[in-house]
């Protein structure tokens, strides 16, 4: 178990053992949040399962869904991952530091003047428009660059990509060689939901176009996407939130484990008479004499004022010696209050941790009382807990069945290739 990052130092009178060293560090911070990466390989793990014998990737845009990027794509790569998934170059930059061999593909795309980041830390653009794509070639025209790139098409979802008459447009392009694309890909706009119409509509229209792109391998499924069945997985698949712990099957029990775990410090134990309220507004009044527990988290930190309690409706639960007791009033900035009345005398003190996400709350029920989805909840999660990192140091990859002879030739990663001297011109 390892800090992300040293804390400041803290004044001993003696030599301590590492564990109280850590506790002392810890004592600095409100909150204290805990990334299991043994739970994120077993996540990938399951997934990779599942879609053999199709590639699969991770999605660690937005600092790896608030779970550190650097630190889930070492233990990724570990594992055997080798291709992840970012939004912006900058995040790459990150996770090339981090891990040196793997492929990284950018979603956020290609703009004029990027090329050179893009070649610096060797990682490829995913280019969803036309324009992007005349820039990129006249990038690598004039600088030699071959490090590859993809097409997103739009198959349905409206935002980024390429229409299906601008992907057929291109396609004498594919068919010409020397190309330097190598992976079209799509999105799903309903994927966790299993009975959607729209997951049929796109898996055809996708389907369709991904097939002339001659020898470039396909990816269209997310997180959800992968519990489709296999005509949605392709060569690659893309889990994104699963990995994390949040549910990509909705609609039936979670088969994800859960990753993080979040607990909070109880800075000060009181108690109010029957008729006072607690918190901004008075919104919440006590209806017998209440112990309460003030924890020093709040909306600052990613624990969301929408899931409030007042005197009509019931919020939020926090694990406070083992036993769950509800939110008492507003969240506020750095504050919740916590009803701990119906716990034994001495339960809480002081200084304890109780449990904000884990033992039990989930990613996904914390979203509910949010108003949101997991997504969201993680890549909320503020900077000021201190957060450590369990696991995914010693890790070797699962032995994988050979594919068949013709998915093997798809998911072979293309050879580096040369651009043209002169590539077909793009569609006017």
């Amino acid at each position: 178990m390892t800090m992300a990052s040293d804390p400041k130092m803290i004044s001993q009178s003696g030599p301590l053992s590492a564990e109280a060293n850590q506790a002392a560090a810890l004592a600095a911070y409100g909150g204290v949040l805990t990334v299991d990466l043994d739970a994120i390989i077993a996540n990938w793990r399951k997934l990779e399962k599942t879609a053999v014998p199709a590639e699969c990737a991770a999605v660690i845009k937005a600092d790896a869904y608030g779970c550190g990027a650097p630190e889930v794509a070492r233990a990724l790569s570990r594992a055997g991952c080798k291709t992840f998934f970012v939004a912006t170059i900058e995040e790459a930059r990150k996770v090339r530091e981090a891990v040196p061999e793997p492929t990284i593909y950018v979603l956020g795309g290609y703009f004029q003047n990027t090329g050179e980041h893009y070649a610096k830390i060797n990682c490829r653009p995913v280019i969803g428009d036309l324009n992007e794509l005349a820039e990129w070639d006249v990038f690598c025209r004039r600088s030699g660059w071959n490090g590859g790139a993809a097409v997103h098409i739009d198959t349905g979802m409206n935002r980024l990509g390429l229409t299906l008459a601008e992907a057929q447009a291109i396609i004498p392009r594919i068919n010409a060689g020397d190309h330097g694309i190598t992976l079209v890909m799509s999105h799903l706009v309903s994927g966790e939901q299993l009975n959607s119409p729209v997951n049929a509509r796109q898996l055809a229209a996708f389907r369709g176009i991904a097939s002339e792109f001659s020898g470039v391998p396909a990816a269209l499924a997310n997180s959800s996407g992968i519990f489709l069945g296999a005509p949605f997985q392709f060569d690659m698949v893309r889990p994104g939130a699963a990995l994390y712990g949040v549910n990509p099957t909705p609609e039936a029990d979670n088969p994800m484990q859960q990753v993080v775990d979040l607990k909070a410090r109880i800075v000060q134990i009181r108690t109010i008479d029957r008729g006072e309220s607690v918190g901004y507004g008075g919104t919440w009044t006590a209806r017998r004499p209440t112990k309460l527990a003030i924890i020093a988290v709040g909306y600052a930190d990613g624990y969301f004022r929408a899931a409030s309690s007042n005197d009509g409706t019931r919020g939020a639960e926090v694990i406070v010696a083992g036993k769950r007791c509800p939110v008492a009033g507003r969240i506020s900035m750095d504050l919740i209050a916590i009803d701990i009345t119906d716990l034994p005398p001495n339960a809480a003190r002081r200084g304890h941790m109780v449990t904000l996400l884990g033992d039990g709350i989930t990613v996904d029920e914390l979203a509910h009382h949010f108003g949101t989805i997991g997504y969201e909840v993680l890549t909320s999660l503020g900077h000021r807990y201190a957060r450590i990192y369990k696991g995914g140091n010693v890790v070797e990859p699962l032995a994988k069945p050979a594919p068949p002879a013709q998915a093997s030739e798809q998911l072979s990663s293309p050879p580096p290739v040369e651009q043209p001297a002169s590539p077909p011109p793009l569609p006017s």
